[in-house]
């Protein structure tokens, strides 16, 4: 494997596989990834020899859905919702550099939901609301509307009973679900996180695979499910007919978030300090050196292709989102002063727009 090269000597410092900026390259994408300990959506990207890892600051970020034309971020009691305006990209420095350019747009106050995977159905967007054990829409009057629960949870309440997390979809349609826990307590999950996971089908509302150790980020990829037995560190795939797990790669770190693209799956790492709750699992007592960071992971081999791995201020991962097509996208910041200056309107008002004349200055 290629020898490891420093990001930077900050606190949100990186380090990775001489490797992985040409494998974005090869694969024609860019990455993005959430961790809530440290607030930020990330937006990693091949500069050169080196990864460019874009922090930008979000309150709490978990769940993501992304896309060429929007990004959705789930945080502490908000979802967030960027657009694509490529126009923006030639007022940047240097013009021409950035491929896709995302801006604030909309902003929807859930109240503090503890949203976890998203997913987007057309138009519409799907998200676990951990919180209240149910998988949700958003809609312009409610808090969340609620559209599916587990058939062991009797109702609604802000309890976190069964730690619902993860969501797989099928034709643009919800598919599987994962949860720490078949309970219908206040926080009844956290009594067996060691093989109380469960992978459930959201169109019967039956248990696919049972006995999982804290199972995250479910994926259908190449006519395969897959899914994140985070409790072990590993990358698996299911036999929905049997439940039948078979490990296909074992990570250092608390395996969570994960995404498909060609032959790699990138699976996001999580070190776990004393102090999380998601200790006293396996990973936490057979490895004690765990990784925060992304693995790539070939999905035919199970071998690991290339890392990053994050030091210091970022500890854990909860989303990784393939942007595929894009290289070199960039998030604008919300303080930036050429929001104040960057309006989208229809594309069939365009040619009603009329230029101000230029400024003494020369500027427009």
């Amino acid at each position: 494997m290629a020898a490891l090269s420093t990001q930077d000597a900050t606190a949100l410092a990186s380090q990775h596989t001489g490797n992985f900026p040409d494998l974005l390259r090869q694969l024609g994408c860019s990455l993005l990834a959430t961790t809530f300990q440290a607030g930020r959506l990330i937006l990693i990207r091949p500069d050169g020899a080196s990864l460019n890892t874009h922090f930008h600051a979000v309150h709490r970020p978990m769940g993501l859905a992304a896309d060429r034309e929007r990004i959705f971020v789930g945080a502490h009691n908000a979802v967030l919702e960027y657009r694509n305006v490529p126009a923006v990209a030639d007022r940047l420095d240097p013009p021409g550099r950035h491929d896709a350019v995302y801006l604030l747009r909309n902003q929807h106050v859930t109240g503090h939901v503890d949203i976890h995977e998203m997913a987007f159905a057309g138009n519409e967007c799907w998200y676990v609301n951990t919180l209240f054990s149910c998988l949700c829409t958003l809609d312009n009057e409610h808090s969340f509307v609620p559209r599916w629960k587990p058939s062991f949870v009797s109702g609604y309440a802000p309890e976190d009973r069964c730690h619902l997390n993860g969501l797989a979809m099928q034709e643009r349609r919800p598919k599987y679900l994962t949860a720490l826990g078949r309970s219908n307590t206040r926080e009844g999950w956290r009594a067996n996180k060691r093989d109380g996971g469960v992978l459930l089908d959201h169109e019967s509302g039956e248990i696919v695979a049972a006995g999982l150790c804290m199972p995250h980020s479910p994926r259908l990829y190449r006519d395969r499910l897959w899914l994140l037995e985070s409790g072990k560190g590993s990358l698996a795939t299911v036999d929905p007919a049997s439940g039948r797990i078979e490990t296909v790669a074992q990570l250092p770190g608390f395996t969570r978030g994960l995404d498909f693209i060609g032959p790699i799956a990138f699976v996001g790492l999580s070190q776990l300090r004393a102090s999380n709750p998601f200790t006293d699992i396996p990973l936490t007592d057979e490895n004690p050196e765990r990784s925060s960071g992304i693995w790539a992971v070939n999905v035919e081999t199970g071998g690991v292709i290339a890392f990053l791995r994050f030091s210091a201020s970022v500890e854990e991962i909860f989303a990784v989102q393939v942007l595929p097509g894009l290289v070199s996208p960039h998030i604008l910041d919300e303080r930036d002063p050429l929001l104040d200056s960057t309006w989208a309107i229809p594309n069939a008002m365009l040619a009603q727009v009329e230029r101000p004349p230029a400024t003494e200055t020369g500027n427009t």
